[in-house]
């Protein structure tokens, strides 16, 4: 007999427990997307023939060099390693076309990428170091956060140092140019102090997940499911609870087909959500130090537990846009979320992205995210949202100013 594959679910315990969807049909709701649109969107950004401020209709100002925190080097004699120079790098690349930020045997990603056009610049003894470990010749690159394959960046944060004096930010900024383009594109290069560490020098990051919404999305069809569910709870049906706070009439129980474990079937929960509804949910985690853990995905034993999955939260917010087409062609809509933290764990905005929507569909309790953070399994919540509707849009080295948020 063969054996079979059994999906087990977390038993949430809420009165919305029977309309929440399973990690399957979460996975279905969110891949059932136009995301080729969105795919093209960011590729039109890196490449710099579309803009977030044309997404929002307002002027952004994402963190630049003139805000990074500069600290000179309090030393006179500036003779061995702090006689080195060290350059900051804001790059933007289209994720779809790499396999993610971190260096992989055999695969094609951003960090390759930079590390070998930045091998050039390296000083003499660093270039026989490395031919003499039969190593190739490639700069060393640090980046203030590692994205996923698929995950694209507008304004990524890298540094490099070398010993050679006579290198200046251009040379930098034409070399990696060349290398990829269309698919990378330098925004700046600068120099800056020797301490400066891309991402132990971070006071912030900011995150913006594009998702698409289908035809008549979160306000239509939202406005029929709502009216639906009111129509269940009308005085002159018999009370019959569905598992979700509301009293369900007897003409009605034949459109709650309940599976064998007491939930609704797939096709009869609610499908649809409001964006001013998972806003709500969204801005309970603002201003809050909190663990984590339940939103983070393949993640080492020793940062699940403790200070290493705590994230303080500074923006959390999401908003109906229009995506900008570079053809001039219809604009789809989309949902956009913003979320700002000083720090995020592994996979963490695409699962929290995913849950909210999970949980604003279900019609959880306002503070419904919050409750997720004490569960006891990651199961608790929903898969990662798919990779193509992230990008990294910026790194701050200066105090988060709330005033400069791409949702107001």
């Amino acid at each position: 007999m063969e054996n079979q594959k059994v999906d087990v679910h977390y038993n949430h315990t809420d009165s919305c427990k029977a309309a929440r969807w399973t990690a399957k049909e979460s996975y279905q709701f969110m891949s059932a997307r136009p995301w080729e649109e969105v795919l093209d969107f960011y590729s039109n950004v890196v490449k710099g023939q579309l803009s977030l401020s044309q997404l929002f209709g307002t002027k952004i100002c994402t963190d630049d060099d003139t805000e990074t925190k500069e600290v000179s080097d309090a030393v006179e004699d500036k003779s061995g390693r702090w006689e080195r120079v060290t350059f900051k790098i804001i790059l933007s690349y289209n994720g779809s076309s790499f396999d993610g930020w971190q260096k992989q045997p055999g695969l094609n990603t951003v960090q390759e990428l930079v590390e070998s056009t930045l091998g050039i610049f390296v000083d003499e003894r660093k270039a026989q170091q490395l031919k003499e470990k039969c190593k190739p010749l490639e700069g060393c690159a640090v980046v203030a956060g590692r994205t996923d394959k698929g995950v694209s960046a507008i304004g990524q944060v890298c540094s490099f140092y070398t010993w050679r004096k006579d290198i200046k930010p251009f040379h930098i900024k034409d070399a990696v140019n060349n290398i990829g383009p269309g698919k990378l594109r330098v925004l700046s290069v600068s120099e800056v102090s020797r301490v400066f560490h891309p991402n132990f020098s971070a006071q912030w990051r900011r995150y913006l997940y594009i998702f698409p919404l289908n035809e008549g999305e979160n306000k239509e069809q939202s406005r029929q499911s709502e009216k639906k569910f009111e129509n269940l709870n009308s005085k002159e049906n018999h009370e019959l609870s569905d598992g979700c706070g509301q009293s369900i009439g007897m003409k009605n129980v034949e459109n709650f087909i309940t599976s064998e474990n007491g939930g609704l079937e797939g096709g009869n929960k609610p499908r649809n959500f409001t964006i001013f509804r998972l806003n709500q949910l969204l801005q309970q985690l603002e201003g809050k130090l909190l663990s984590y853990r339940m939103f983070a995905r393949d993640t080492k034993a020793s940062r699940s537990i403790g200070p290493p999955t705590e994230c303080f939260m500074y923006r959390a917010r999401a908003a109906e846009a229009r995506l900008p087409c570079y053809d001039h062609g219809e604009r789809i809509k989309v949902m956009c979320v913003e979320l700002v933290a000083n720090r995020f764990l592994r996979k963490m905005v695409r699962v929290l992205v995913a849950t909210s929507i999970r949980e604003a569909a279900a019609g959880a309790e306002d503070d419904a995210l919050l409750q997720l953070m004490d569960a006891t399994c990651r199961r608790a919540t929903a898969p990662p949202a798919p990779p193509c509707g992230l990008c990294l849009v910026d790194v701050g080295y200066t105090e988060f100013n709330p005033l400069n948020c791409l949702i107001p």
